[in-house]
This record gives structure tokens, C-alpha cells and sequence, in this order.
């Protein structure tokens, strides 16, 4: 059984920076392309950042494009979102998710993905 575990959420300034973490267990990590998605009350979940199978391509949500940063340690089954320079509209609910398929965009939402985290929450203050 898949497990996703996020770690690193917390209470930041605008214009600081979180380091998310998100471990997988119980899969083959390299054969998911895994994605950072975010999440605040009323709205739908999205996509803000995505990493392919290998590393070698990643997708982010136009918000985050220049201030945020998706990388991955296969040997270590984890994938990581840098996050700079916050804005308080960042504020939300942050989940790792993976999937088989080689790379989550928009398109793909909540029903391409084939196992969740239980999300973190980050908080950006103004």
C-alpha cells in the first residue's frame, strides 16, 4: 500500500521561504510522477507543481512560476517543494500526490492522481 507522508509546513512571513518534503512508502517511487497540490477552504484542490518520473521535466501553475521549486530524490523516495519569496495568497493546505502517469499538469486535477498525502498546512503571513 502506497503511502504518502508531507512534512515542513508552518507560519511564515510574506517574502519568506518553506521547504516542503514528502516521503513515499510502500511503492516503487521512480515508476510515479509525483505533484505538489494546494488547497484553501471552498475552493478546489490544483496542481502548483509537478516532477516527471526521473526529474528530467516538471510543470509549474502560473503562480508559483520564479518563486517555487520541485526536485526530487529518487534513492531517498522523496520529492521536495522549495518555496520562495511567499505571498500571503499562498496560504493553504499542501499535498503530495502521485501518479502513473508521466507528468501532472492543470489538466490532469485531483482525478489523475493516484495517491495523496494528508496534507500540510502552510500559513503566510502579511
Amino acid at each position: 500500500q502506497v503511502q504518502l507522508v508531507e512534512s515542513g509546513g508552518g507560519l511564515v512571513q510574506a517574502g519568506g521561504s518553506l521547504s516542503l518534503s514528502c516521503v513515499m512508502s510502500g511503492g516503487t517511487f521512480s515508476r510515479y510522477s509525483m505533484g505538489w497540490f494546494r488547497q484553501v477552504p471552498g475552493m478546489e484542490r490544483e496542481v502548483v507543481a509537478a516532477i516527471s518520473w526521473g526529474g528530467g521535466s516538471t510543470y509549474y501553475d502560473d503562480p508559483v512560476k520564479g518563486r517555487f521549486t520541485i526536485s526530487r530524490l529518487n534513492l531517498q523516495n522523496t520529492v521536495y517543494l522549495q518555496m520562495n519569496s511567499l505571498k500571503p495568497e499562498d496560504t493553504a493546505v499542501y499535498y503530495c500526490a502521485a501518479t502513473r502517469l508521466p507528468l501532472a499538469t492543470q489538466a490532469t486535477g485531483v482525478d489523475g492522481m493516484n495517491y495523496w498525502g494528508k496534507g500540510t498546512l502552510v500559513t503566510v503571513s502579511s
